[in-house]
């Protein structure tokens, strides 16, 4: 046990220092408008839900640190047996605080732009707003080069997107709240 706790310490004093740039990725577990409903909804088929992310992150800073990222986000929301699915760029600038040894909670805006969304294989064009404004908070650790966060993201802007079903000459309106409403994890990479 005793060794441990000294590997353990020893780990938590090589925690990543100072400045640093790097690559990131990992998974995003999504909902479009209400997280908690969607995973409620989701508990027998957990792998719907399933996105990805990737891209690039700076760091600024040591106990008390500043970390912009830009990342390249694609997920999907299962919707009876329809998928929407959502590609943008995500732009957070996190304040964080490192809390002990390797560990450190941050928080921040995540600037987003849609670049693609599309609905059971139809592109759709008419997103209300390709721009918004989120919050991301959470938790990291971070070992010498490596690091690891899970963080929860909630879109502040009321954004939909609105379907017209003419196939049946109905016109009947369908509409879907694009706001992003996620868990990710995350992987990153100093370089």
């Amino acid at each position: 046990m005793a060794t441990v706790a000294f590997a353990f310490v020893g780990f938590s004093m090589t925690a990543q220092n100072g400045n640093s740039f790097g690559i990131k990725g990992g998974l995003n577990y999504s909902a479009n408008g209400d997280y908690f409903e969607s995973a409620s909804a989701n508990a027998k088929n957990p792998d719907r839900n399933i996105g990805y992310h990737i891209g690039l992150f700076g760091k600024i800073g040591n106990k008390l640190y500043l970390k912009p990222e830009l990342v390249y986000t694609a997920t999907r929301s299962d919707y009876s047996s329809d998928e929407f699915s959502v590609k943008k760029l995500d732009a957070p600038i996190l304040l964080g605080v490192t809390v002990l040894g390797p560990l450190s909670i941050f928080a921040g805006p995540s600037f987003q732009y849609i670049l693609d969304t599309e609905f059971d294989g139809i592109t759709i064009d008419n997103v209300k707003d390709d721009f918004s404004v989120g919050l991301n908070f959470g938790v990291g650790l971070s070992f010498n080069n490596i690091g690891v966060d899970l963080r929860y993201e909630r879109g502040f802007n009321h954004n939909e997107a609105t379907f017209i079903d003419t196939n049946l000459g109905t016109g009947v309106v369908s509409r879907i709240d694009t706001r992003p409403d996620q868990l990710i994890l995350s992987l990153s990479i100093a370089l």
